[in-house]
């Protein structure tokens, strides 16, 4: 009877979706079957080739068998599942691998960042290069001591020439900082960690918008119930103390873009977790979209159900102008969703609550399971 219930819970929230996807192209899982049970973290990249999708996969988080995986598109269709990194050490032990990030060098090699560790205060930083969009990788770099890379989300290049890398660190306490780069990931020096307004922050994974001008802002994951933000005026030198926006956060990883036309996406769960429990629910994913970074809109649901965990996204926006979304679904597939920003219809977001529509019921969040990593 229960499982019924959810079914039905389900598929009239499915039915009532259709009101928040305006814009949408195309919907899509990139594999139907893989060679292990269980993947997440997903992260994509525009190549002279075409689109290349990354994440990882194994048995479940944290498992020694876990690896990065990569699918191109191709001739209309997505490659299959290949295995691009995994974490087995000199002695041939094994080690779980983590959160993939790729980054296309503009008219260059594309890169591929990761993390290899039994579990992320313990993990550390790698990088790949493909020279042919994709289809095959160097041999794996260890960053530097004390570098991991982009956390989660991916680099931007700054007007000034460097790459600069949000990041962030779990060992002694959630701590926000950045890894630079003039020459594209051959050197590297730090900036942060990031102050805090409040000694009660504790904030992961950021990622940056370019507001143009040296004036950049970052959105950041956080066990405060609420997306964490911070601005800087000189191309990432100098960070202003983190504090809460007026966006919510269930502790759950998120992605945000500057588009051509200036315009700010953010890809989110738009949950405001339990005052007992930082940890919410991963379901509805929403995304909103700003011209200031401060005042946002809602413009879509890509993702709601009861059975939940549509996590971990990341948004790029191609040369054409389509925005893409890619994420987690279920721990169980990876999907990718195309949108035509022009095609997008904004509802102001007032006091962090997502607007109603007639006809979609928001969720019931006490009766949905908070979610893992």
């Amino acid at each position: 009877m229960f499982l019924l219930l959810v079914a039905f819970m389900a598929a009239a929230q499915e039915n009532a979706l259709y009101k928040w996807r305006n814009g949408i192209v195309k919907d899509e899982f990139i594999y139907d079957k893989a060679p292990f049970p269980s993947c997440h973290s997903a992260t994509l990249a525009e190549t002279k080739n075409g689109l290349v999708y990354a994440f990882f996969g194994g048995t479940r988080e944290r498992h020694p068998d876990v690896e990065i995986y990569i699918c191109r598109f191709e001739n209309g269709a997505w490659t299959p599942p290949v295995s691009a990194a995994d974490g087995v050490q000199e002695d041939g032990s094994r080690l779980p691998t983590w959160n993939p990030v790729l980054y296309q060098v503009p008219g260059g090699e594309l890169l591929l960042f990761y993390k290899i560790g039994p579990k992320p205060s313990e993990w550390w930083g790698m990088l790949k290069r493909s020279h042919d969009g994709g289809k095959s990788w160097s041999a794996a770099e260890k960053l530097p001591d004390g570098y991991i890379g982009p956390v989660k989300n991916k680099p931007i290049l700054l007007a000034n020439g460097n790459l600069i890398a949000p990041t962030s660190t779990e060992g002694n306490g959630w701590n926000i900082h950045f890894e630079i780069s003039p020459d594209f990931g051959k050197t590297w020096r730090k900036v942060g960690p990031v102050a805090r307004s409040d000694d009660n922050l504790n904030a992961i994974q950021p990622s940056i918008l370019d507001h143009g001008n040296g004036t950049l802002q970052i959105l950041a994951r956080s066990r405060n119930w609420a997306l964490v933000e911070s601005w800087s005026i000189d191309n990432g030198e100098t960070w202003s103390p983190l504090k809460k926006s007026d966006l919510p956060n269930n502790n759950s990883g998120t992605d945000a873009v500057t588009a051509k036309n200036g315009m700010h996406v953010l890809v989110y769960n738009h949950v405001l977790p339990p005052k007992d429990n930082p940890k919410g629910a991963r379901t509805p994913l929403n995304v909103a979209v700003s011209k200031d970074g401060k005042h946002w809109d809602a413009v879509l649901i890509l993702e709601d159900s009861p059975i939940s965990q549509y996590s971990y996204p990341a948004v790029i926006q191609t040369q054409d102008g389509m925005l893409h979304f890619v994420y987690t679904w279920r721990r169980q597939k990876m999907k990718h969703v195309v949108v035509d920003p022009t095609k997008l219809k904004r509802r102001k977001i007032k006091n962090g609550i997502w607007p109603k529509v007639k006809g979609y019921t928001l969720p019931r969040l006490e009766s949905y399971k908070a979610e893992e990593e």
